[in-house]
C-alpha cells in the first residue's frame, strides 16, 4: 500500500491517500479524506479503467485503454462545505485527470453522484499515436445517482458510463461522503445492478436434500475470448469454455459460463495480470497471473462471488495456486478438459484453453507449450500407428509363411 500525505488547507485537516498496489485488486484506489478536526469527511475505495475511441491523421479511428494508472495524486478533493459539496479529483499518468462531485438533495435525507469528469490529452504521442486533433478532451457524465445518508454505497457489478468515444468502467465500488462523526458506516446501500442480480427467485425444496446431491450434467460449454488492453495494445489474450463446479450446503450444482452475457476488463503490469469476468449473476470471477522466475508465468489466484439460484452469495479465493505454467513470450495450450481446483466447494473445469497475459505481440498469440494432456495425445497417436503397421506386418508375414508351406506340402504329394 502506497499512501499520500498532502499539506494541509485553510480549514482542511491532512489528506491521507492510500493507493493499494495488489494483485487481485487491480489499481484499487482508497481515498480516507478528513476535515480540520482529522475526523472523517469522506470514503472511497474503487477500481476503474476508460477506453478512448479516437481519429488518426490517416483518417482511421483508433482505441486506446488506460488501465495502468501510474502516478496518481490527488490535487483538488475537499470535504465540501455550505457552498461546494465533497469532491474526489485524482490525476494520473501523462495527462489525464477524472473528478466525481457528490451533492446533498433538498430534502437533506440523502445525497446524490452528481457529475463525473474524465479529461484525457490527445497531444501525448506516446498513448494517442497519430491523433488528428491534439490537445485536452474533457467528458462529462451526470450518473445522478441516488444514495441515503449515514450508510455507505457499495456496487460490486461493473458499472459502464459511455459518451464521446470514451468508455468509462467502474467496479468494487465503495464510497460515503458526508461522513457524520468521523465514523464510516457499516451499513451498505446496493447500487442497482447488485439489487438486481439478488432478486432471483429461491427455489423452494419440498423434500430434504441428499447429503451430496450430485448435479445434472452439462453439454460442453461454449468456448469465450477475452482480451485486455492497455496502452501499448492487447496484453493479455484468452480463450476457452468455461465450467464452473460449486458445492454448498452439500448441494452440488454445475454453471457453464455464456460468452456473449459476460462481460470482461482486467489490467497487465510486469509481473502480474488480471483478467475479470462477471454477468448479471457473477459478480466478479478473477484470474490472476504472475511471473515466477523471470521466465514463466502461471495461474497463481482465482476469486470468484456470484449469486447462486437461491439467492445467496458464493464467495471464494485462493491466492496459492500453480496452474497453466508456461515460458514468457509463449502461450499455454490445453485442448483437452482440464480441472482447476480453487478449493474443494470450487471447481472449474476448462475446455479448448488457450491463454498469454504477458507480452503478447501484435494482439496474436505466441507459440504455443501444451498441456500434458495433449501432448500424451501427440505422443500416443504416432505409437497407435506404429503398433498397428507393426501389427499389420506380422500378420502378414505369418500368412504368407503359411502360404509358403501349403506350396510346399502340395509339390511333395505329386
Amino acid at each position: 500500500m502506497v499512501c499520500f500525505r498532502l499539506s494541509s488547507a485553510p480549514g482542511l485537516g491532512f489528506v491521507l491517500f492510500c493507493l493499494v498496489l495488489g494483485v487481485a485488486r487491480s489499481y484499487a484506489l482508497e481515498l480516507n479524506l478528513t476535515d480540520s478536526g482529522k475526523a472523517t469527511c469522506l470514503y472511497a475505495k474503487w477500481q476503474m479503467n476508460f477506453t478512448v475511441r479516437y481519429e488518426a491523421t490517416n483518417k482511421t479511428y483508433k482505441t486506446v485503454t488506460i488501465s495502468d494508472l501510474g502516478t496518481v495524486t490527488y490535487n483538488g478533493s475537499i470535504c465540501g462545505d455550505d457552498q461546494n459539496g465533497p469532491k474526489i479529483a485524482v490525476q494520473f499518468g501523462s495527462g489525464f485527470s477524472w473528478m466525481v462531485n457528490f451533492t446533498k438533495v433538498s430534502s437533506l435525507s440523502s445525497y446524490s453522484i452528481d457529475s463525473i469528469s474524465f479529461s484525457y490529452n490527445t497531444s501525448n504521442k506516446t498513448t494517442f499515436p497519430d491523433a488528428e486533433d491534439k490537445g485536452i478532451v474533457t467528458v462529462y457524465d451526470f450518473p445522478a445517482i441516488k444514495i441515503p445518508l449515514n450508510v455507505i454505497f457499495r456496487c460490486n457489478s461493473l458499472l459502464t458510463l459511455e459518451k464521446n468515444s470514451v468508455v468509462q468502467h467502474y467496479w468494487d465500488v465503495l464510497v460515503q461522503a458526508f461522513v457524520q462523526n468521523g465514523t464510516v458506516s457499516t451499513k451498505e446501500y446496493l447500487c442497482d445492478k447488485d439489487k438486481t442480480s439478488t432478486t432471483v427467485t429461491p427455489i423452494i425444496h419440498t423434500t430434504a436434500p441428499s447429503p451430496t446431491t450430485k448435479p445434472t450434467p452439462l453439454e460442453k460449454p461454449e468456448i469465450g475470448t477475452y482480451s485486455v488492453n492497455n496502452t501499448n495494445g492487447t496484453c493479455l489474450l484468452a480463450t476457452m469454455g468455461l465450467q464452473l463446479n460449486i458445492t454448498q450446503d452439500k448441494v452440488a450444482s454445475v454453471i457453464n459460463i455464456k460468452p456473449n452475457s459476460t462481460e470482461f476488463t482486467g489490467s497487465c503490469h510486469p509481473q502480474t495480470a488480471l483478467l475479470r469476468l462477471n454477468s448479471s449473476t457473477i459478480k466478479y470471477l478473477d484470474f490472476v497471473f504472475a511471473v515466477k522466475n523471470e521466465n514463466r508465468f502461471y495461474l497463481k489466484e482465482v476469486n470468484v462471488s456470484m449469486y447462486l439460484v437461491n439467492g445467496s452469495v458464493f464467495r471464494i479465493a485462493n491466492d496459492n495456486l500453480s496452474y497453466w505454467d508456461a515460458p514468457l513470450g509463449s502461450s499455454y495450450m490445453c485442448n483437452k478438459e482440464q480441472t482447476v481446483s480453487v478449493s474443494g466447494a470450487f471447481q472449474i473445469n476448462t475446455f479448448d484453453l488457450r491463454v498469454q497475459p504477458f507480452n503478447v505481440m501484435e494482439g496474436k498469440y505466441s507459440t504455443a507449450e501444451e498441456c500434458s494432456a495433449d501432448s500424451d495425445l501427440n505422443f500416443l497417436i504416432p505409437v497407435a500407428v506404429g503398433v498397428a503397421l507393426g501389427f499389420l506386418i506380422i500378420v502378414v508375414f505369418i500368412s504368407y509363411m503359411i502360404g509358403r508351406r501349403k506350396s510346399r506340402t502340395g509339390y511333395q504329394s505329386v
